[in-house]
């Protein structure tokens, strides 16, 4: 019996149509299913986007969202409940509200975020009222409540149960106006972090940090663009830098390793920006052998 599922969440709720929405089919297609032994769940089809920022919120969808979320949150729920692993493909980064939402149902769990971006804004702040500019903050509690507080659950994930992992855009962030992640109890360690203890190092003070709070478990939040610019070209956002893709499949294989990772998102791939699927076979490639400490 396979321990993954795969639930699609084909999301652009959180971006815009530019392609992200294709992810879960094309990795699909390329073989992510029989990479990891994996037994197909269901596809959860995100409401109609909508372009236009909310005067409210700042924030665009954020209706979709709350729509949306509980029922993502609904497919990974049901997955947990069978004693499997969820490994949820979007879509952009705003699925990380339904995935953390699904495990705030059943207590406190812990969130290793990987991601390029640090994902923090507050909605007045964000250039674009993107929720994929502002999900982190979003899951940690901040931000509007018809978004943040849903079923009165906020927050979805506690500052002291999250790591915030290979960052590497404070700059551009402090530019815009930003909250600083690093002002909050959450453990923060960036790409210069991350390259002075070593990827596999840093992954096991990550995954210390979180299986040492009092945690039912831990999610990992994987957005590709974590990944260095030279080998993941396939995101809407690029920035120069960021880890290998041996750094990535160490950093997999140290959290998954632990027994105590319960499920994973893959956001933000856009295959429309990989039209001979080199870089989708790459990443496939990187999730199996990521993923087959857990998988044996």
């Amino acid at each position: 019996m396979s321990r993954y599922a795969i639930i699609e969440a084909p999301s652009p709720l959180g971006l815009w149509p530019s392609g992200i929405e294709h992810a879960p089919e094309v990795l699909l297609k390329l073989g992510l299913a029989r990479a990891l032994n994996a037994r197909p769940d269901r596809r959860v089809e995100p409401p109609e986007y909508d372009p236009v920022r909310d005067a409210v919120t700042q924030m665009l969808n954020p209706r979709g969202l709350a729509e949306y979320s509980p029922r993502l949150a609904d497919a990974v729920g049901a997955v947990l409940d069978k004693g499997e692993f969820p490994v949820v493909l979007g879509g952009d980064c705003s699925i990380l509200l339904g995935c953390t939402l699904a495990l705030r149902r059943r207590g406190r769990y812990g969130l290793l975020f990987l991601d390029g971006h640090a994902d923090f804004y507050q909605p007045e702040a964000s250039p674009t009222g993107e929720a994929a500019d502002m999900d982190l903050g979003l899951v940690s509690g901040r931000g509007p409540d018809a978004v943040v507080n849903l079923e009165g659950r906020k927050p979805y994930a506690r500052d002291e149960d999250i790591v915030v992992f290979g960052q590497r855009d404070a700059a551009m962030t402090f530019k815009h106006g930003s909250r600083d992640v690093r002002a909050t109890g959450m453990t923060v360690l960036d790409l210069i972090d991350v390259r002075k203890a070593g990827a596999k190092t840093a992954a096991a003070a990550a995954v210390a940090k979180l299986t040492a709070v009092g945690s039912l478990g831990f999610w990992i939040h994987l957005d590709v663009d974590v990944l260095d610019d030279a080998i993941m070209p396939a995101v809407d956002y690029r920035m120069t830098d960021g880890l290998d893709f041996d750094e990535l499949v160490a950093v997999l294989q140290t959290a998954t390793g632990t027994g105590r990772a319960v499920g994973l998102d893959i956001t933000i791939f856009n295959p429309n920006l990989d039209p001979d699927r080199t870089v989708a076979r790459r990443l496939v490639d990187a999730l199996r052998q990521g993923l087959a400490v857990e998988a044996a």
